[in-house]
C-alpha cells in the first residue's frame, strides 16, 4: 500500500506566534521531525501542507474568526523548530504546499499528486487537531483514503476540541488513531 505524510500546519505562528497552539505544539517537535524524517528515509511522498495568508485580503472567512497569521513573506510561516532543519536537509523530497483554508485539499493539487503516485494511505500530523488537521481528514475520508492520525504528533490551542477530534477521528471518519509508529 503507498503512504504519505501531511504535515499540517507546523509553523512558527501555530506553534508560538500569531495563533499558537504553546506548550502542546511544542511538546510535538520531537514526534513531528523524527516522523518526517522517517516518511523521507522510507521514500514515501511527504506533503508540507502549510496555511498562506494575504493581509490584504479582507474578504477571506477566516479573518473575522482568528487574528492574521501566516502572512505571506513573514516568519510566522517559517516551520517550527526542528521540523525546519528536516525541511532544509531534505528539501528536494518534500512537496511544499501552500493553502488557504483550513483541509489541505481546498483549491489545492494534492488529491492530484497522490493519485498520480497511486497513494492510498494518509498518515496527518501538525496543528490544529481539531481545526485543519480535522478538515483535512474529513475531505481525505471524503475521497475514500485510509486515513491515520499520529496522537502523538498533533496539537491545539484548544484541549477540548482537540479531545473531541481525536475521537471523531476514529468513530466517525475509521481513522486509526496511533501512538509511536
Amino acid at each position: 500500500m503507498m503512504k504519505a505524510l501531511i504535515v499540517i500546519d507546523y509553523t512558527v505562528d501555530f506553534v508560538i506566534g500569531k495563533l499558537p497552539c504553546g506548550q502542546p505544539g511544542i511538546d510535538i517537535e520531537g514526534r513531528i521531525a523524527a516522523l518526517t524524517e522517517r516518511f523521507v528515509a522510507d521514500g514515501d511522498f511527504v506533503v508540507m501542507a502549510v496555511d498562506l495568508h494575504d493581509e490584504a485580503n479582507f474578504y477571506h472567512p477566516e479573518n473575522k474568526l482568528f487574528p492574521p497569521h501566516n502572512i505571506k513573506g513573514t516568519d510566522g510561516r517559517h516551520l517550527y523548530g526542528k521540523l525546519g532543519e528536516v525541511y532544509q536537509a531534505d528539501e528536494e523530497k518534500i512537496y511544499w504546499m501552500d493553502k488557504t483554508r483550513y483541509s489541505a485539499f481546498c483549491g489545492t493539487d494534492l488529491e492530484q499528486r497522490l493519485r498520480e503516485r497511486r497513494i492510498t494511505e494518509l498518515h496527518l500530523i501538525g496543528v490544529c487537531t481539531d481545526i485543519c488537521v480535522l478538515h483535512t481528514a474529513v475531505d481525505a475520508y471524503n475521497r475514500g483514503f485510509r486515513i491515520y492520525v499520529h496522537a502523538d504528533a498533533v496539537a491545539s490551542f484548544n484541549p477540548a476540541g482537540h479531545a473531541w477530534a481525536l475521537g471523531h477521528f476514529a468513530q466517525t471518519l475509521g481513522a486509526e488513531v496511533i501512538e509511536g509508529y
